[in-house]
This record gives C-alpha cells, structure tokens and sequence, in this order.
C-alpha cells in the first residue's frame, strides 16, 4: 500500500461490511498507526492472523467492522466494540477509525464513521465512545467533533510510546434516543 496522498474521491467510495479478503489492507493500514501514530497504545504492530481473530471477534459480538473502498482499494476501516464487558455496559460502544497513510482529511474517515453510528442506531446502541490516543491528535479530535461527539474528558499521561507520554482524550455521541427512554432490548 503507496503512501501517496489521496485526493477527494471524484466518484463515491463504497462502505460495506469488511470480509476476509480484507484482512492484509487492514493490518497494513493498522500497523502503520502502531508503528508511527499515537491512536493506538499497541507498540507492536499485530500480523495478518491476530487482525482476522480481531474482526471476527467484532463481528461475532453482533457489532459493525466496515471498510471504505474505492476503485478496489481499501481507503480504511472502522468498527464498533463493546465499551466494557460488563452487562450493564452492554448499551454502549466503544469505535474506532483507521484511514490508510496519506488518505486522512479525504472523506474516509468521515463516511466510516457516518455509517458506524448508523449501525450502531439500528441496533438500539444507545452511547457511542471514542477513546482517542493523544491529546495531540487533531484530525481524530475534529473528526468525531463533526459527527456530534462531545469532548468529556482527558486522562493525562495514560500511555508511555514513542519516548513520550501520550493522553486519552474521551468523547461521547448519544445514539437514537439515547438516555432519554430504555433501550427496546
């Protein structure tokens, strides 16, 4: 996978459900993070077999993990977890968004995480979380802030990587009615 910039997607990229076949695409674009970013705490970057135990075990917990495609190239890809593993926890989950090197600030991003809250809606989730590595993290921050997350917090210094302490910056979206009538499962 080239780290060529990206330009605007002329015609629409496709969001769907991630398959097997996607797996290489994804732990590329997930190690370059692991290996160069601050979103992930992991210091090492997992290979192709952990990447398709991960996604299996999202979907096999009843939760989204999609993929931006365009012109057959896998843009990026998103999915939900569950937040905690506690019962009570069971109405809120925890997201994440990863974009391929040189296609952030394209569309990507936004369009998974549009389609990520949009499953989750439909599946009666009623708080979505985003727990981003750093406080530094800009492009991750706007993101969610443009898709109606609210800023709830900052855990300073939670992660040693890179030789420096990173944050975790906490932000919150409500999904369908949220807080305001129990869930109808």
């Amino acid at each position: 996978m080239s780290e060529r910039p990206i330009p605007r997607y002329r015609r629409p990229m496709q969001i769907r459900d991630s398959v097997e076949s996607d797996v290489p695409a994804l732990t590329t674009i997930y190690a370059h993070w692991v290996t160069h970013g601050r979103a992930s705490f992991e210091l090492s970057a997992p290979g192709e077999e952990e990447m398709a135990r991960r996604r299996i075990a999202v979907r096999e917990g009843g939760y989204p993990h999609l993929v931006a495609e365009h012109e057959g190239e896998i843009l990026g890809y998103s999915y939900a977890a569950a937040y905690r593993p506690r019962p009570a926890y069971r109405f809120t989950v925890e997201n994440s968004v990863y974009i391929r090197p040189g296609g952030v600030r394209r569309g990507a991003g936004k369009a998974l995480l549009e389609a990520l809250i949009e499953r989750c809606t439909a599946l009666d989730f009623r708080l979505m979380v985003a727990v981003i590595g750093d406080s530094a993290n800009a492009p991750s921050i706007a993101l969610h802030a443009a898709a109606g997350f609210r800023h709830v917090g900052v855990i300073p210094g939670t992660g040693w990587k890179h030789e420096q302490w990173l944050d975790t910056v906490l932000m919150v979206r409500e999904l369908g009615p949220g807080r305001t009538a129990p869930p109808s499962r």
